[in-house]
């Protein structure tokens, strides 16, 4: 089974790390669900689904009284302080206004088109502009404005006037009896504020008390859903702005500085429907349908996170004080989330769904309280004792998110720990089911980092791709970013017990290195890169777009990946520069940059013979054995000096430069390893034959009569792929010729992968170069490897750009090996390098 996705860590389950859940404090009884909250300094207010606000006193905690005169459910709730106003809104299609001082009604605000506008999911009030802004079922946002000519700002207790209104249908009726159409003195008022007695008198407002919106204040389609919630902010000297959410998935900010609204932009989340919206300073947290938190910066008008906190259940409530996020979900628990987006309380708060929460001053200033209502009829007040010291005024300027790295146990080695659970064998059949939940558990993974993901197929049977979109940050003047791909590949090889001191899919920490299949080829590269791009992202410092192009077929040859590619391009999107980290250094100490790989020509050989396995004692020489010509054969593949006889095989190699061979010999003093040998194993072609396979049982007595070969050709730089290919079947075929056997030859090229060779002067390379001396103060080496990684040169071709390859693991990592292992400091480190590297090309690069 999958891990929990989650990339939060639960640190209220840990005995030393943070306090647990907060004490209840205090337990009260609806007479129907919460399904809205407000206070003031002296009451608890909560909108039910029977009509009625119930008012609690804070200290007492005693029922105080109930606000009637509604006719539907009270679905939002919002305080006025500077006017001592309670605003409620209903199914009934009102809002209504309450003095929170007498308790009394003030006034009915009727949306434009009554009851046409449906149920008013949300309110916010903003101080600034004396402006009540509404949400609506039927997808508009509608506002009035008590400071306009419309409304006379006078004595609160019902002394403003209003323009003449056309009569409600509802409010202004006569009984049915009686047979007179409405009018606006009908009575048919008010329930009095002081008596919830259903058989009590009504109190009828004078006709001036009900206010009716007037069309210009209504933005019809502001959504394609219900607006379910809103809240406001003041944005610096830029004004006022509104952001509200919304069942058609879209968060939209609004400019209102002058009233009106205007749309600014919208982000798109992709999560379900926004039941929940909570704004500190300039971030907003936005709770979905699907049970995650989305965290958006309004600066930078990008996604910096995007929190699970109940996978597929409903966030419906959210609160928050200072830095502290209380996310209420559907299934009665509240979670509380640190700034670092660290899970640091969870606890069962209703028995059944958690409707709605608040957080207000308690009885003293330096006391809070979270209120929850669920639909248990109950309504929940937890002491948050003291308020945390992290937001003090000096602070206020800061930027609200974090690093990620918050210790020992950070994001990146958190979710790594997770990532290297999955056993992700792409050889084994037995492990496809383990390809894909890794796929899809890293989708989700880059989805909480802050990127757009998804899963593009690459064929049948084979793993999907990852695709992640980081969007750095809007410029001022929208000029075009710099798009950088990083590929990589999640997919490992099998990790059979032997030889291992721990469990291969377990990752154990030991020494400063933490060990485990996968660790540094490549899952622990892929996620220091997307901890450094989240980084970057949550502190307004990303100026690139960074695109994850992450495979599962990479140990099995890469195949179906240069054709997702290709039919998926206008989806990635152009790129400028394509990064890989996937090799080590060449020693333990000093860190390098990779700017070469050799190719690869893989080839199948197979000679059989028109007879079944035979006796050697019966037919030991009346048989032309198909062994004897395999091994002919695969002898005219080299010379005595193990130099290739492929004709023309060496023909475009590229000869090796003064400034190479003065780098090898530096190399050479630094490793131990003789210059030839790196030469050797780095710039020269080479062939090896692999393996052997024989039919028929193996034991001494059998002529098998099938046999077959896997053989590889390493090529370099000037080599042509296509060509060398073509020259090793044909000598091959014209070798078993020359032997004049009776068997029959088969060929067949598997796979093949170009080699690729970085460039050393470019704008990219130098500010990777610089990056890796400014982190570890030393300069890199330069090296080149021996091995392949098909898909580099393919993107390459695919893309129109150059390469850069960052090896973030030592020599001794062990990849493929038993005890496969990285260094933490260096998958930190290799964070922090790939950190100063986007920062730099972010500032500006020439087009690639």
């Amino acid at each position: 089974m999958a891990p929990t996705p989650s990339l939060s860590r639960d640190l209220w389950q840990s005995d030393t790390a943070v306090p647990g859940s907060p004490p209840l404090l205090h337990s009260l009884r609806e007479v129907r669900s919460v399904l809205s909250l407000a206070a003031s300094d002296s009451y608890i207010f909560c909108g039910s689904q029977n009509q009625d606000i119930q008012v609690w006193d804070k200290k007492t905690f005693r029922l105080k009284d109930s606000l009637c005169g509604h006719t539907g459910a009270v679905l939002a709730l919002a305080y006025a302080e500077d006017r001592k106003w309670l605003f409620s809104s209903s199914g009934d299609s009102t809002v209504r206004i309450w003095s929170t001082t007498t308790l009394k009604p003030l006034y009915v605000l009727s949306p434009y088109l009554e009851t046409g506008a449906g149920d008013l999911f949300s309110l916010a009030w903003s101080p600034s502009l004396q402006t009540i802004y509404i949400g609506c079922q039927n997808t508009s946002l509608q506002w009035y404005d008590f400071d306009c000519e419309r409304f006379h700002l006078g004595d609160t207790s019902a002394s403003g006037t209003s323009t003449p209104r056309k009569p409600h249908k509802f409010f202004d009726s006569y009984p049915q009896f009686e047979r007179k159409p409405a009018d606006i003195y009908a009575n048919n008022g008010i329930k009095s504020s002081r008596d919830a007695s259903p058989h009590s008198d009504y109190t009828v407002l004078p006709p001036r008390a009900y206010l009716d919106i007037p069309p210009e204040n209504v933005i019809d389609s502001a959504h394609y859903g219900y607006i379910y919630c809103m809240a406001l902010f003041q944005d610096g000297d830029a004004g006022v702005r509104l952001v509200t959410g919304s069942g058609d998935e879209f968060v939209k900010v609004w400019d209102c500085s002058e009233k009106e609204p205007t749309e600014l932009y919208a982000f798109e989340c992709t999560n379900g429907a926004i039941y929940s919206l909570v704004i500190r300073e300039e971030t907003v947290y936005a709770g979905c349908q699907d049970g995650s938190v989305k965290v958006l910066d309004l600066e930078t008008k990008t996604l910096v996170r995007n929190i699970i906190a109940q996978e597929g259940i409903d966030i419906l409530s959210l609160s928050m004080i200072n830095s502290d996020l209380y996310a209420c979900s559907a299934n009665g628990v509240v979670q509380r989330f640190s700034a670092s987006f660290d899970c640091t309380a969870s606890w069962d708060a209703h028995n059944g769904i958690v409707l709605s929460s608040i957080i207000t001053q308690g009885n003293s200033k330096d006391h809070c309280c979270l209120i929850t209502g669920g639909n248990d009829d109950h309504i929940k007040v937890w002491e948050l004792t003291s308020l945390p010291q992290t937001d003090s005024a000096a602070n206020d300027t800061q930027i609200v998110l974090p690093s990620l790295d918050s210790g020992a146990s950070d994001t990146l080695t958190y979710a790594l720990s997770k990532f290297i659970s999955i056993p992700s064998v792409s050889s084994l059949s037995s492990h496809r089911e383990d390809c894909r939940q890794a796929a899809i558990w890293l989708k989700k993974c880059l989805t909480q980092l802050g990127a757009k993901s998804s899963l593009l197929p690459t064929g049948e049977g084979m793993n999907p791709l990852v695709l992640g979109t980081f969007s750095g940050a809007t410029t001022k003047n929208k000029q075009s970013k710099p798009r950088v791909l990083f590929y990589g590949h999640y997919d490992v090889i099998s990790a059979p017990s032997e030889g291992w001191d721990s469990d291969p899919f377990h990752m154990s920490g030991r020494s400063g290195y933490l060990y485990g299949r996968g660790v540094t080829d490549n899952k622990g590269p892929i996620l220091a890169v997307a901890c450094a791009v989240a980084n970057l992202l949550a502190t307004r410092s990303l100026g690139v777009d960074v695109v994850f192009l992450i495979e599962g077929e990479e140990e099995c040859g890469s195949a179906g990946f240069a054709d997702a590619v290709r039919k998926h391009k206008d989806l990635i999107g152009d790129i400028d520069a394509i990064l890989v980290s996937n090799s080590t250094w060449i020693a333990e100490d000093t860190p390098c940059i990779t700017y070469g790989l050799r190719g690869v020509v893989h080839c199948s050989v197979e000679i059989s013979s028109s007879l079944p396995d035979l006796h050697s004692g019966i037919e030991g020489g009346a048989v032309v054995e198909p062994l004897l010509d395999m091994v002919h054969l695969l002898a005219t593949l080299t010379d005595k000096q193990h130099q290739v006889r492929i004709p023309g095989f060496y023909d475009q190699v590229r000869q090796q430069t003064a400034v190479e061979e003065e780098l090898y010999q530096r190399l050479s003093t630094i490793t131990g390893t003789p210059a030839s040998s790196l030469s050797s194993r780095w710039r020269e072609p080479s062939l090896t034959v692999h393996s052997i396979e024989i039919s028929g049982p193996k034991n001494p007595t059998v002529i098998p009569g099938t046999i077959k070969s896997r053989v590889s050709l390493r090529i370099v730089p000037d080599q042509d792929l296509d060509t060398i290919a073509r020259a090793l079947c044909t000598h091959l075929e014209t070798s078993f010729q020359d032997q004049k056997s009776p068997n029959k030859l088969k060929v067949s090229v598997e796979n093949t992968a170009n080699w690729w060779l970085g460039e050393l002067d470019d704008f990219w390379f130098k500010a990777l170069e610089s990056a890796v001396q400014e982190e570890w103060g030393m300069e890199p080496l330069r090296i080149r490897e021996g091995g392949t990684i098909p898909s580099v040169p393919c993107l390459e071709r695919e893309f129109g750009c150059h390469a850069l390859h960052l090896p973030m693991g030592q020599s001794s990592d062990q990849a493929h090996l038993p005890n496969e292992r990285i260094s933490l400091d260096n998958l930190r480190r290799g964070r922090s390098v790939i950190e100063r590297f986007l920062s730099t090309v972010g500032k500006g690069t020439p087009s690639c």
